[in-house]
């Protein structure tokens, strides 16, 4: 730590947003980043704690206050070493990821946490910028392979890992491009494509091969693999949107929020979508069911397209604005946050249940029939919900969308196929220690991610990337020198 006394002289300092009214007619990154020297006094903010909470509140484990001190000192190439060392995709985490680290701060004890996420997003655009990230080749080569399908942040990590160890690495993806939700589930304004298509160039230097237009499961069949190669690892990503299952849910104008977000974020993209297949938001009334970041992708896109109005409703009770510390920190609190999209513009209702879409007559959904909800304990201690007599209301909608998360893994194709054992969840059952982590109930085949632990944060899902590429090395070489 190199100022003792930092965390009591500076005030905390984090990123800015562009105007609203600036903002809203692109598609670009919006963030207004700090100078260095900002930076560097942002760093020296980070405390000596003795245990470092940031470290119990960081997934990927991440060695926080190395790379703080290492800021504050201007060291910015110690600095990314640092921070490679736990991380593979940095310039992803430090932009959507919703710093669980800075939760567990000690100083956010008194809610000013050091700015965590925005001193890791610099050290690495400043590399970016600098040109000091360069691929790691492998000196040797061990003529394994290893197919790894799905290319979000779990399959790009493990696939770089194994690289790393001289493995040849092959990502199989379904759609057109690499990046898996991350290229098209994320809108553009909150994550850079560009940023995935150099973390590729980097990854093909190492020996990566990307194949994309590849649905494992029908074409190629998942048995192909596992028999043309050494060792396959399942990071397809948890991918069944949960349903809401009422009256008029067939009706036009209703959509899960990823075919929403997917259709724009392609023309975005520059990938041809035909008008009939692309879903606009423009001069209608829309609403988003569901409270989670999708929700809030959402409310973007649409606000972007030229929504009139934009509702979104959440089934959960109203967070309170302030949490109890001494109830919860370290741990993530539940507590009121709003998002950048919400900021930019959108009515937010709780306790909301929705009971039915109606029909304009011409098969066109037109309105939302709801209902307040009550949320009590039982005697049991577990949670219940319960409809709130006379509070019915009805909300008018010409698009509605769909974010209530996902359930699980898609089970059609691949999963089926292989006849993987699943937990009581529908993901796909492995261990996570032990000689058998990450290995699914057939051998040669492992998973990581979403796929095995259910919907999750990118940190995880390149935590279990980089641990998954370690066992599969050590099953395959009787040892590794990978940092999981």
């Amino acid at each position: 730590m190199g100022k003792p006394t930092g965390f009591m002289e500076y005030e905390r300092l984090d990123r800015g947003y562009q105007p609203v009214s600036d903002r809203v007619v692109h598609y670009r990154e919006f963030l207004v980043s700090l100078s260095d020297s900002d930076l560097s006094t942002q760093g020296a903010r980070c405390m000596d704690c003795g245990i470092p909470y940031c470290h119990e509140g960081c997934p990927v484990d991440n060695l926080i206050p190395d790379w703080n001190d290492l800021v504050y000192r201007g060291d910015w190439q110690a600095a990314l070493e640092v921070l490679h060392a736990t991380n593979n995709f940095p310039e992803f985490t430090g932009r959507i990821c919703p710093a669980p680290c800075e939760a567990a701060c000690t100083l956010n004890l008194h809610d000013a946490p050091v700015t965590i996420k925005t001193i890791e997003c610099a050290i690495i655009d400043k590399a970016w910028e600098q040109g000091r990230v360069q691929p790691q080749i492998s000196r040797h080569k061990t003529r394994k392979q290893v197919a790894v399908v799905g290319s979000g942040p779990a399959g790009l990590a493990a696939a770089q890992q194994l690289a790393r160890a001289g493995h040849s690495a092959t990502i199989y993806e379904r759609q057109d491009r690499i990046g898996g939700l991350l290229r098209y589930g994320i809108p553009d304004f909150k994550l850079d494509k560009r940023l995935i298509d150099r973390r590729m160039a980097q990854m093909r230097a190492e020996g990566v091969e990307f194949r994309t237009n590849c649905h494992v499961g029908i074409a190629p069949p998942a048995r192909k693999l596992v028999e043309d190669y050494d060792a396959v690892v399942l990071a397809g990503g948890s991918e069944q949107p949960r349903d809401l299952d009422v009256p008029g849910r067939d009706l036009k104008g209703v959509h899960f929020a990823m075919d929403f977000l997917r259709s724009n974020s392609k023309r975005v993209q520059g990938v041809h979508v035909p008008d009939a297949e692309f879903i606009s938001a423009e001069g209608k009334q829309v609403v988003v069911i569901g409270g989670g970041d999708t929700g809030s992708d959402c409310i973007g896109t649409a606000n972007r397209h030229g929504a009139k109005t934009v509702t979104q409703l959440e089934i959960l009770p109203k967070p309170p604005e302030q949490e109890n510390k001494g109830l919860t920190w370290p741990d993530w609190p539940n507590k009121l946050r709003t998002s950048s999209s919400q900021e930019e513009g959108c009515e937010r209702k709780w306790s909301v249940l929705t009971k039915e879409f109606i029909d304009d007559g011409k098969g066109q959904v037109k309105a939302l029939n709801c209902i307040q909800v009550d949320w009590t304990r039982d005697d049991t201690g577990n949670w219940r919900v319960s409809e709130v007599p006379g509070t019915e209301f009805s909300l008018e909608a010409d698009l509605v969308t769909l974010a209530m998360g996902f359930v699980h893994p898609v089970r059609e194709g691949m999963i089926q196929e292989l006849g993987v054992e699943r937990d009581g969840r529908g993901n796909v059952k492995t261990p996570t220690e032990g000689p058998d982590a990450y290995h699914t109930s057939l051998p040669g085949v492992f998973a990581a991610g979403d796929m095995r632990r259910g919907q999750s944060l990118v940190v995880w899902a390149i935590r279990e990337g980089r641990q998954c590429a370690r066992t599969v090395d050590e099953w395959l070489m009787g040892r590794s020198d990978l940092v999981g």
